[in-house]
């Protein structure tokens, strides 16, 4: 049944709207949220429409004005001023002033015979008169007299291209019968580092100088100095748990555990404790704590893995065997991915009667590394456990702490891994370290930054994992790990490394696969960061210019660039207000020499075609003056497979090279 047959206008497709409003868009403070929808009435009657929006539980609602683009299709935004969650809507009207003030002059024009239609302004002039106060009534009633005087119909019209007069109406305007959207739709607001962090991953059992030994966090904290330097913000660590002993792996993933392996870290429990305990050998909570601490004295915040499995000799094992899946023989079902066994690790049973208590215990081990000063939190395979029980966790730990950050290392299916970000991971792992040729690059990007996935889907790009050592990396040499560096660092405003194995160039794997021979999972590394070759000072670079130059701290401001060279690869990232642009230029061949004219978006950037404009080489400190959108452009990989340029467009002339000094 129409609820009042007296709303006329129309409000449908809402952009952005996940899911039929099921699911919140992802803003971070500071960030813009723009909404575009159809708005429409019958008939030749204008229409007027506001963007509506409040912080989560509050009443009071904020008006955003909402601009008419083209064929019904309305515009409007708001900034996201605090670390709050929001609502939007859309409420759209019939405007009798709006229609009033076109046909007015039309009728004018036409000579027609004004005096109704003045008297018609004069009634929507007194009625906003009714709703205004103070000086603007006053006002008000000055502009009623003129357009209710019958005998000076040119007064009245002029009136209609007075700005002054024409704002304060539409500051009062009848919304009696107004419309609104059928849905509030979300926003989930996360701290700035959900949108622009620089990660980087170590081992703290492979930080000790002295080979063969144990590192601790202490031996950790002596290396802080070093890979703050290099520019990281996120120091995230590998489950640092007592490791399991039944069961434990060896070297390479073997079955046979020799002694002194010190098996893998999410192998996680023992009788030494589970989630909540520390391996002993890295050191005390204390220690821990320490760790923490120091961090963030050098910049940096500490993440934890945050891994939901057990091994055989877990507590949880023998106080909760209820938990687990029991298999026809007697024993509990160890994790498989066939034909790949696990033995060292049982996955919780989320079917179990004892479900609720499940969860509870689960949310008290993210709350219990919280309290120790841990805000940011890797994964581990979460599209292996129920979605419903992450959407109730995020959503319970983010009403108590809002600046909590949670990774999805969840290498699976795209559907699968929309679902997990829908549910509220802010950010998320990516098919990055699988794309190589520049069509699968735009294929994804466009994906992934212009479709609706943009709006919930925030990218974290990792060249290598523990886990992962793609084949480019392991065949084609030192400037394969430059580029995929920086193609990370520049495609998206989030991403990370394991090192130092990355920063080493390590290339050595198991014959036939993508895992590292001599895996640091399962082994003490001995690692000498001063190894001739590292990348240590070109890392530190890339980090550097991603801090200095804003437009590389989002994602979604992408733009591929046309180079008729299928090996080269080029776009252009740049600020709302265009005052930073990063021109990115890639050689996708490894191993020889390529070039071409790139196309740069002169008219997305504010340049005249005429007008020489300056590219300054944020790498090699290089500048050149271009003029016009064709620019040639030469990289030899074996030299420096990329660029990366700071467009400057407001050259004052050619041989003015000191203007941007």
């Amino acid at each position: 049944m129409v609820k009042n047959g007296r709303n006329r206008v129309i409000i449908e497709k809402v952009y952005p709207e996940i899911d039929c409003g099921r699911y919140p868009i992802k803003r971070v403070v500071g960030e813009n949220v723009v909404v575009e929808a159809d708005i429409f009435g019958d008939g030749h009657d204008s229409v007027s429409a506001v963007l509506v929006y409040r912080k989560k539980g509050e009443r009071t609602w904020t008006e955003a004005p909402m601009e008419f683009l083209v064929n019904d299709r309305w515009r409007g935004e708001f900034v996201i001023e605090e670390l709050s969650d929001y609502v939007y809507c859309i409420e759209g009207w019939i405007d009798h002033f709006k229609t009033w003030l076109g046909d007015i002059k039309k009728k004018f024009d036409a000579k027609q015979d004004l005096a109704v239609d003045l008297l018609i302004g004069a009634n929507e002039v007194e009625r906003a008169m009714k709703i205004a106060k103070g000086g603007d009534r006053t006002k008000l009633k000055e502009y009623h007299t003129i357009v209710s005087d019958t005998d000076d119909p040119e007064s009245a019209v002029a009136l209609a291209d007075e700005p002054e007069f024409v704002n304060l109406m539409y500051r009062y305007p009848d919304r009696s019968f107004s419309s609104k959207y059928r849905k509030e739709l979300q926003v989930q607001v996360d701290r700035a580092k959900a949108l622009f962090s620089t990660w980087y991953e170590r081992f703290p059992r492979s930080c000790s100088p002295n080979p063969g030994k144990h590192g601790t966090f202490k031996d950790l904290e002596a290396l802080l100095p070093e890979i703050s330097k290099m520019g990281f913000d996120i120091l995230y660590l590998p489950p640092i748990h007592p490791i399991g002993k039944i069961y434990r792996k060896g070297k390479n993933n073997s079955v046979v555990c020799e002694p002194g392996d010190p098996g893998s870290p999410w192998a996680i429990g023992s009788d030494e404790g589970g989630h909540k305990s520390i391996h002993p050998e890295l050191g005390t909570m204390e220690d821990f704590l320490s760790l923490v601490e120091k961090t963030q004295e050098h910049g940096m915040e500490t993440a934890l893995d945050l891994a939901y499995q057990c091994t055989p000799d877990h507590p949880y094992v023998k106080e909760h065997p209820e938990w687990f899946k029991n298999r026809p023989d007697g024993t509990i079902q160890y994790a498989e991915n066939p034909p790949k066994k696990y033995q060292d690790i049982y996955p919780f049973n989320f079917e179990t009667e004892q479900w609720k208590e499940l969860w509870e215990e689960l949310k008290s081990i993210v709350e219990f590394w919280i309290e120790k000063g841990v805000k940011i939190f890797r994964v581990d395979n979460p599209h292996t456990k129920p979605f419903a029980f992450w959407e109730w966790m995020i959503d319970d730990l983010r009403e108590k702490y809002p600046d909590a950050i949670f990774l999805s290392e969840a290498f699976t299916r795209p559907k699968v891994m929309y679902k997990l970000a829908k549910i509220g991971f802010n950010q998320s792992y990516t098919y990055f370290t699988w794309r190589n040729t520049k069509k699968e690059f735009t294929d994804y990007l466009t994906e992934l930054t212009k479709s609706e996935v943009r709006e919930y889907f925030r990218p974290n790009f990792w060249p290598n994992t523990p886990d992962i050592l793609p084949q480019h990396l392991q065949f084609n040499g030192r400037q394969e790990f430059m580029k995929r560096l920086v193609l990370a660092a520049t495609l998206s405003s989030n991403y990370g490394i394991y090192g130092p194995s990355f920063e080493l160039c390590v290339q050595e794997a198991v014959p036939g696969k993508e895992e590292y021979y001599n895996s640091e999972k399962y082994e003490i590394k001995q690692w000498n960061w001063s190894t001739p070759g590292n990348l240590k000072d070109f890392i530190t670079r890339i980090n550097k210019i991603r801090n200095e130059n804003p437009a590389l701290q989002f994602t979604n401001n992408l733009d591929f660039c046309h180079i008729e060279n299928d090996l080269i690869l080029s776009f252009v990232k740049t600020t709302n207000d265009i005052s930073n642009i990063i021109l990115v230029i890639v050689n996708m061949d490894p191993h020889h020499t390529q070039s071409g004219w790139v196309h740069i978006p002169l008219e997305k950037l504010k340049i005249d075609a005429d007008q020489p404009y300056m590219v300054h080489d944020l790498i090699g400190d290089a500048k050149y003056i271009w003029k016009g959108a064709a620019n040639y452009v030469e990289l030899n990989p074996h030299v420096l497979p990329v660029h990366i340029f700071r467009v400057h467009g407001r050259l004052k002339k050619e041989t003015d090279f000191d203007y941007f000094m």
